[in-house]
């Protein structure tokens, strides 16, 4: 398979809130053959945990764009509290319909991309704006609440009368997720040692948040239309390959696929074997490449009447306007000459 060379870059922008996101792209040197757009799992992050994926379609001639949550990796806000899921989901989709608008992008196809929570958070989008994306890769996808740990109803009621006061509180009982979650004892140490990956209890707010998105979804798999393809593994005791199953066969879309990997676990791009690993991304790409093979097949809606929710961040200053919160010097991600820092890479 040929491999393109591709350009990293990272850049600051703010929601409609204020909040400073962090966003990454990985961009084929050429024209990409379409964009994917990433969705990391609860606690994740993308220029690090979500790395190998960006490089591995970027090398594969598509153009990647991801985005940490606000209270995720490097955005700002409180570590890893969801005060309303639906929050995530508008800056998802007004920083990534805001790229998509962009003259380059504009008759490019749109694919989502969301592992765990992540696969949450790209129904929901595909829900928002139906016929805006042209497909999903949804990995191990949060879209189910498992029978085997479904709460009961009064434990559910009694936390949701404490959720308004209580909403920070880390006081969720949790196994330890990473352990759970990464086959590799290499690699779970590699993702352990990550300190931009939230590790402590989940919040009271942020877990009903979850909760209820997951509920909801559930109610409504007949509501998806998009084509997709759901990958989960067999042996994965974070989100049960049954919610994946009840995916499929529920949604109405006629353009879907499934794939069970028999021993996998929850982290299928970054917790298993190298060779589980590339059998995996290897899958991801032929789908990928099937469906945007033929651009006469691909039918991109434009943008109509689109009003960009998002402001870039350049050197910590919102539209060029004030000034600088922080020296330059200290910027993560070094925003000068535009907003965003250009790393050259190459697959090759």
């Amino acid at each position: 398979m040929m491999k393109f060379k591709f350009e990293y870059e990272e850049e600051y922008i703010k929601n409609s809130r204020g909040v400073e996101l962090f966003a990454c792209r990985w961009v084929p040197s050429s024209s990409p053959r379409a964009l994917v757009f990433l969705c990391h799992g609860y606690g994740m992050e993308c220029s690090s945990f979500m790395r190998e994926c960006g490089i591995r379609l970027a090398s594969a001639g598509y153009a990647v764009f991801g985005m940490d949550y606000e209270g995720h990796g490097r955005s700002k806000g409180a570590r890893c509290y969801i005060k309303k899921f639906s929050n995530i989901v508008n800056d998802c989709y007004d920083y990534y319909t805001t790229i998509s608008a962009q003259e380059e992008y504009k008759e490019k196809g749109r694919f989502l991309y969301g592992e765990s929570m992540g696969g949450a958070v790209a129904l929901l989008l595909h829900k928002k704006d139906p016929s805006f994306w042209n497909g999903a890769l949804l990995v191990a996808p949060m879209c189910k609440i498992s029978e085997k740990v479904k709460p009961h109803p009064v434990v559910i009621n009694l936390l949701t009368r404490v959720e308004d006061i209580i909403p920070k509180w880390k006081i969720v009982p949790t196994k330890d997720v990473i352990d759970a979650a990464f086959k590799d004892p290499i690699k779970r140490e590699e993702i352990r040692n990550n300190k931009l990956i939230y590790q402590d209890k989940p919040r009271l707010k942020t877990a009903l948040e979850m909760l209820r998105t997951s509920m909801d979804l559930e109610d409504t798999l007949h509501e998806i239309t998009l084509p997709f393809f759901v990958l989960h593994g067999e042996a994965d005791i974070v989100t049960d390959p049954e919610i994946s199953k009840a995916l499929f066969e529920k949604a109405s879309t006629r353009d879907k696929t499934i794939k069970l990997y028999p021993g996998m676990w929850h982290g299928l791009t970054s917790g298993e074997p190298d060779a589980n690993v590339d059998l995996v991304f290897a899958d991801i790409v032929n789908w990928l490449d099937a469906r945007t093979g033929d651009s006469a097949s691909l039918t991109v809606n434009p943008v109509h009447d689109f009003t960009s929710n998002v402001q870039k961040v350049v050197d910590g200053v919102s539209n060029g306007q004030g000034k600088s919160k922080r020296p330059q010097a200290s910027l993560l991600c070094g925003l000068n000459g535009g907003g965003r820092r250009l790393v050259h890479r190459s697959s090759m």
